[in-house]
């Protein structure tokens, strides 16, 4: 059985008090710990990945992008090689077709030299507008490379997060992702952007699942407005 959320126009949503964000952060802590992921500083690398990561599961990912690492010396070589021989490269990881046309627009993009460490010392904003000037790459993915790079406050949200965080009042029910990213951004800590989403995606995977959600053993039912009930 799943939960069903009515949107809820702009308007008449209030954002969560952080007293309450706190809270929610704390419990999960407890029940999932504190992440122990130091940023890689490999931004061009977790660009790709998260290209990779499309519609396939983690496992496939990573298949995918070793066999692209392995069939290619460099990110230049890459961009040299034609398309054709990316698609094989990734294939384990789906839709490879689209995917390499899409790693090969984006290395393209980006030009010379081919790397993205500037970043780590730019403005947010400014380094959130060029990523997702990239062909392809919107807010989940700009996210992906600001938080996990460089522990940049902007937090990915992906279905789990963005589920786990709408069924517990944090985010506005049919907001676009858009919005989404731009309230799980405010209310976040700078210093949390990486525990939070990690957390929630945990929750996700684990309890609060899509369609069938484990409420009765949930350690947030008592702070879950959207619980099922009984």
């Amino acid at each position: 059985m799943a939960i069903s959320a009515k949107t809820v126009p702009r308007g008449k949503w209030k954002r969560p008090t952080a007293r309450r964000v706190a809270a929610i952060r704390a419990r999960l802590r407890e029940i999932y710990g504190v992440p122990v992921i130091e940023p890689h500083s490999d931004p061009l690398g977790e660009l790709i990945l998260t290209v990779l990561s499309q519609s396939t599961n983690d496992r496939n990912r990573d298949v995918a992008f070793l066999r692209l690492r392995k069939r290619f010396a460099g990110w230049e070589e890459v961009r040299a090689a034609p398309v054709e021989e990316i698609e094989e490269a990734i294939r384990p990881g789906g839709i490879s077709i689209v995917k390499s046309q899409r790693i090969h627009d984006i290395l393209e993009a980006i030009g010379d030299p081919l790397d993205l460490d500037w970043i780590r010392d730019a403005p947010l904003e400014q380094s959130q507008r060029y990523l997702c000037s990239l062909p392809g790459v919107g807010r989940k993915t700009a996210a992906c490379v600001l938080c996990f790079s460089f522990g940049l406050p902007d937090i990915p949200v992906d279905t789990h997060v963005s589920r786990v965080a709408t069924r517990l009042g944090l985010l506005r029910p049919g907001a676009p992702f858009e919005e989404l990213h731009d309230e799980m951004a405010a209310l976040t800590p700078p210093d949390a952007a990486l525990e939070f989403h990690m957390n929630l995606l945990r929750h996700g995977r684990r309890t609060c699942h899509a369609r069938s959600p484990e409420c009765g053993t949930c350690g947030l039912r008592r702070m879950c407005p959207g619980k099922l009930q009984k």
